[in-house]
């Protein structure tokens, strides 16, 4: 790359700590990192030209986890490991709440509702452990979190009862992502976008950094990558891919809150009289875990499926968008955010939850100096 010496004097000189990827945890590491070092030089490297994993692609769920997917996650982690879970996620976004206000976010506390299918035993399974999941998160929020209501919404070829959480909300994500950047900027942190991180080494007291762009010299280096973690060697995370699509303006869309089908698997809300609809992971587990930014006719059929029988039986549609995200996930829920080396750390695998966790976890990368 052709740099000038005020390009590499103002931006690549000096760097107290670099940043790798500028969505949600990166952006609050960065902010965490500012206020405790205000004359510290902090620079972020971003591959895409926006946040290129799920900051900027996500649904805008502010959720903790459905019904099912809580009654899941207690199958592969003990009681307080799942109570923890729904803690973590619980702060995080009174974090984000606090930090950028409700107004600036459009976050709007409309409720979260589940779906069940009457081909499998979720709801049945969901039914008769109810109370058991309310009596384990009590303590976070002295009343019953969820309950069931009836299917006012229309949908079909699902139970007449839905799965109800009154303190689910939602966010408009561009609105939350453009305020972070702009707080971030305003501090004083530079980022730079179009750059990928291809290696870095190690020596006593510095990181030297290799981007396909240009190479510099860091004294800490920290890994917010989330999906796209295992590139830069950090194991534990698998990239996962989400696809998403919108509909066009629908008139008299009746749809208000958030939305949960199969374990969290599939989800949709309604945004600006738009149905938008993502999910059909579980359709492909292995195929969906990558890093290409691309849509599969499999997934896409089953979405509009799934939205022409089921959640617009009767409304006529057409698509407008489609688009994909990268999360991060594991065998465990637990993010990982940690030491790597001397010099090196991480905040990594938010298992799709990045709007919940993400301020949180920035935060924990940043204390770990």
């Amino acid at each position: 790359m052709n740099l000038s010496y005020w390009e590499i004097k103002s931006w690549l000189t000096n760097v107290d700590y670099t940043i790798v990827g500028s969505g949600i945890v990166g952006l609050n590491c960065a902010l965490q990192l500012k206020q405790r070092f205000p004359t510290a030089s902090i620079l972020i490297l971003e591959r895409g030209t926006l946040p290129q994993g799920a900051s900027t692609k996500n649904a805008g769920f502010a959720c903790f986890g459905s019904l099912s997917e809580i009654i899941n996650d207690l199958k592969t982690h003990s009681e307080d490991e799942v109570f923890q879970l729904v803690k973590k996620r619980i702060d995080g976004l009174q974090l984000l709440r606090q930090r950028l206000g409700d107004d600036i976010i459009d976050y709007q506390e409309l409720g979260g509702y589940e779906l069940f299918s009457k081909t499998d035993d979720l709801y049945e399974e969901s039914q008769s452990k109810k109370d058991s999941i309310n009596l384990l998160l009590k303590p976070l929020f002295n009343q019953e979190v969820f309950s069931f209501k009836p299917n006012e919404f229309n949908f079909k070829n699902c139970h007449d009862t839905l799965g109800y959480n009154q303190f689910e909300g939602q966010i408009d994500t561009g609105k939350m992502m453009a305020s972070l950047t702009q707080l971030v900027l305003g501090s004083g942190v530079k980022i730079l976008n179009n750059s990928t991180v291809e290696q870095f080494s190690e020596n006593d007291n510095s990181v030297n950094i290799k981007t396909d762009q240009f190479e510099f010299s860091t004294s800490k280096l920290l890994i917010a990558t989330n999906g796209f973690a295992s590139a830069l060697d950090i194991s534990e995370v698998k990239p996962a891919r989400a696809q998403v699509l919108i509909t066009k303006p629908i008139e008299n869309l009746h749809i208000k809150g958030t939305f949960h089908l199969d374990q969290g698997y599939y989800y949709f809300r309604n945004i600006d009289n738009r149905l938008l609809f993502g999910g059909g992971r579980n359709l492909d587990f292995k195929g969906e875990e990558t890093t290409e930014l691309t849509q599969t006719q499999r997934i896409q059929d089953k979405l509009e499926d799934l939205l022409k029988t089921t959640i617009l039986p009767h409304t006529a549609f057409d698509i407008d968008y489609r688009w994909t995200g990268i999360m991060g996930v594991g065998q465990q829920k637990k993010p990982i955010v940690k030491q790597l080396s001397n010099n090196v750390f991480c905040g990594v695998r938010l298992g799709g939850m990045g709007v919940a966790i993400g301020s949180l976890v920035g935060k924990e990368l940043a204390d770990l100096l």
